[in-house]
Order: C-alpha cells, then structure tokens, then sequence
C-alpha cells in the first residue's frame, strides 16, 4: 500500500509530466490546460512536501517522461492524459482511504486534492479539443474491419487449398480492394457529417487497413505450412485487436477486458464459419485438387 512518501513522488512526476507536454504543445488552448494541469500537481506535491517534511526534490526518471511526451504526440493528448487518469485511480483510492485517518490540519487539504483528482482534472481533459481523435477513430474502424474480413479469408482459404503462396496474394487483392471500399464510406461519411468531404478521413482508413492487411499477410509469404502461417496471422491479428480496443477503451472509458474478448470472439468466430464454408467449397467444385 503506498503512503505519504509515494505520493509525493507520484505528485511531483505528474507535474514534470505536464510540464514537458506544456513546453512542447504549440497550440495555445490545449498548453493553457496542461499548465493548469501542472499547477494544480504541483500543489498537490507542495502538499505532501509539507506533511512529510521533506525538502529533497524527488528524482524522476526522465525517460519516463519522454515516453508519455512520445505517445502523446502519436496518440494524441486526450489519450495520454486519460491514460495517465486511469493509472492514478488507485492513489484517489488511497487518498480516500488515507482522510479519514489523517491528521485534521492536513484533512481540509487532503480533501482538496482529492476533489482535484476526482472532479477538477477531468474538467481539464474535457477543455481538450482534438482534431486527430477524429481521424483516429476512423482508423480504429480500418483496423477493425481489415482485421475480421482479412482474418476470415485466410480462414476461407485455408479450407479450400494448402497453398499458402494463393491465400496469402488472395488476402493481398481483396484487402486492397476493401481498403479502397472502406475509404470511401469514410469519405462520403465525412461528407455526411460535416458538410464537407474529409480526404484525411479517407486516407486514414485506407492506409490503416492496407497496414492490417500486410501483417495478416505476412507469414503466409515466410512459411509454406499453411496452418502455422494461419496461426501466426491469427496471432498478429489479436494483437492488433488489443491494440486498437486498448485505445478505444481509454478513451471512451470503457472496460478493455469486455471490448477486447468481444473483438476476438468475433475474429475467431468469423475466421471458424468461413473455414468451413471454403472447406464446403473446395470440396463441392474439387478444387482442392485442382490447385
């Protein structure tokens, strides 16, 4: 169980972290929250510089820091700071634990910090606007999409021949074909939306599905087994679910776990209904023979 002395550290790692990400961002909106963000961690740290009595700055681990500065410029701001939200929720369970036993000219401002956390900090994150959530999410829909149709036409293919040469070139032509589909429903829904065609929205959901599609295609152009390069591609395509529901799950707060087994159970259950069907194909027109 972490006390008075984690807390300072925590406190005061968070507010280094909002101070790089604040000398960093060039819009001006979202850098007046995150020095918001990094006044009120300092004042937490003040805190519990005072009820611990200790005057040593904490060491922080600077590669910590340039981790978090990194993801938030891939994933963006809203994800970082969720996520850094998500990691913090056992502190507000320890600070919830720690006022009813702490000393009462400490509660008052215990019970300040704990309002901060809970209420104060997910005000700031509201006060965040970004563009790039948007086009996020449309490729969270590439991936996903590639993922499931790619997924079952190995699947198809793996009942049909056991030429891993043909189901990998046929999951190739009809991802490219997909991505080219999949882009524009993203344009025209744009299009819907706001008024206005997104070409960003579009590229962004192709090239996220022609991604999918390569990695899933992948291992049947290294092995010529066809089952251990569709075990591989299964492999890779669970791991690009995790990635894509993680995501997902920090930013619309919702459970990973739930989304994640949802996500697989849909892949290994359209991958399983599809073996048989191209199984059921093969076997009705011979082609199995003739390849």
């Amino acid at each position: 169980m972490k006390g008075p002395k984690d807390y300072l550290k925590l406190e005061y790692f968070a507010y280094i972290i909002f101070k790089a990400m604040a000398e960093r961002e060039k819009d001006a909106s979202r850098r007046k929250v995150l020095e918001q963000l990094k006044e009120k961690e300092y004042e937490h740290y003040e805190f519990w510089r005072g009820y611990t009595k200790i005057t040593e700055v904490p060491q922080v681990s600077s590669f910590g820091v340039h981790i978090r500065v990194i993801i938030a410029a891939i994933l963006g701001l809203t994800f970082t700071l969720k996520l850094l939200e998500r990691f913090e929720s056992d502190v507000v369970e320890g600070y919830q634990q720690l006022v009813g036993t702490i000393d009462k000219k400490y509660k008052a401002g215990l019970e300040a910090i704990l309002k901060d956390e809970m209420e104060h900090e997910s005000f700031f994150l509201s006060q965040i606007g970004e563009g790039r959530l948007r086009y996020m999410s449309f490729i969270v829909l590439g991936l996903a999409d590639a993922i499931v149709e790619i997924s079952g036409v190995h699947a198809g293919f793996l009942g049909v021949t056991s030429s891993t040469l043909i189901a990998g070139v046929a999951g190739l032509v009809v991802g490219f074909a997909a991505a080219i589909s999949m882009a524009s429903a993203a344009y025209l829904q744009s299009k819907q939306e706001t008024g206005k065609p997104s070409v960003p929205a579009a590229v962004s959901t192709g090239v996220a599905y022609i991604i999918a599609v390569v990695l899933l295609a992948l291992p049947y152009f290294i092995t010529d087994n066809m089952p251990y390069a569709f075990g591989s591609s299964i492999v890779i395509a669970i791991f690009l679910v995790a990635g894509f529901t993680f995501y997902g799950a920090v930013i619309n707060d919702t459970k990973f776990s739930r989304d994640f087994f949802q996500a697989v159970a849909l892949t290994i259950g359209t991958a399983i209904a599809t073996y048989f069907f191209g199984l059921l194909v093969g076997q009705y027109f011979g082609i199995q023979s003739l390849i």
